[in-house]
């Protein structure tokens, strides 16, 4: 049965491969797996139908069969779970390729999602200077740490898993800012996230939404 996700009608993020549905995209490029994508307004995320799948009314959710997931790192660990090419074969391997998914949602992306909401929301409030140093102070620290851990490694532990799949859309958020650039193998590793094909496929496809979405 072919996998159905929700994504925006018309996504904020403006075609950059923001949003979330991006990650749940591209982890089923990577695997080969063909799925249906239902678009939704933002008015349509808030009723009845879509709250039964998400309690939150966001998006990406997944629907295959009897099964209906919220939250995209929940999606994309149900999908490497059941597709070969996401999570090593060895237990331990494994095992930490998991931990950075954890990572990356739970200790790398807090502080990037706050500034991201700080610089568009906190602008002109007479805090936002100290509020954007604290959050930048946070985020090179969970950097500092990353950066380390990957050396000049391609990824995070030996070959592509889902852990990277996750850091790199969190990383994406940083691409072209001074934070990220202040850490080279970091910008090369996000480069290497964005150079694959499934990557490519995925943002392509996200990208024709918003497209179609800005000339209707």
């Amino acid at each position: 049965m072919t996998p159905t996700i929700t994504a925006f009608e018309r996504s904020p993020d403006g075609g950059k491969g923001l949003a979330r549905d991006m990650r749940v995209r591209w982890a089923l490029e990577e695997v080969g797996r063909p799925y249906d994508v239902r678009l939704l307004s933002f008015k349509a995320m808030k009723e009845p139908a879509h709250l039964a799948l998400h309690p939150f009314g966001q998006i990406p959710t997944y629907e295959e069969g009897d099964l209906a997931l919220f939250e995209s790192g929940a999606i994309v660990f149900h999908i490497a779970e059941r597709h070969a090419g996401l999570l090593p074969d060895d237990a331990n391997a494994r095992a930490r390729a998991i931990a950075w998914m954890f990572a990356a949602l739970n200790t790398v992306e807090p502080p990037i999602f706050d500034r991201a909401l700080a610089r568009i929301l906190e602008r002109n409030e007479p805090w936002y200077e100290q509020r954007l140093r604290t959050l930048e102070a946070s985020i090179r620290k969970r950097l500092d740490g990353l950066s380390s851990r990957l050396g000049d490694a391609d990824w995070l532990e030996g070959e592509f898993s889902a852990g990277d799949l996750l850091m790199v859309t969190v990383l994406l958020r940083l691409k072209g800012s001074a934070l990220l650039d202040e850490y080279p193998n970091l910008t090369a590793y996000v480069a290497r996230g964005e150079a694959r094909p499934a990557f490519k496929r995925a943002f392509d496809a996200q990208l024709a939404v918003f497209t179609a979405a800005s000339t209707a």
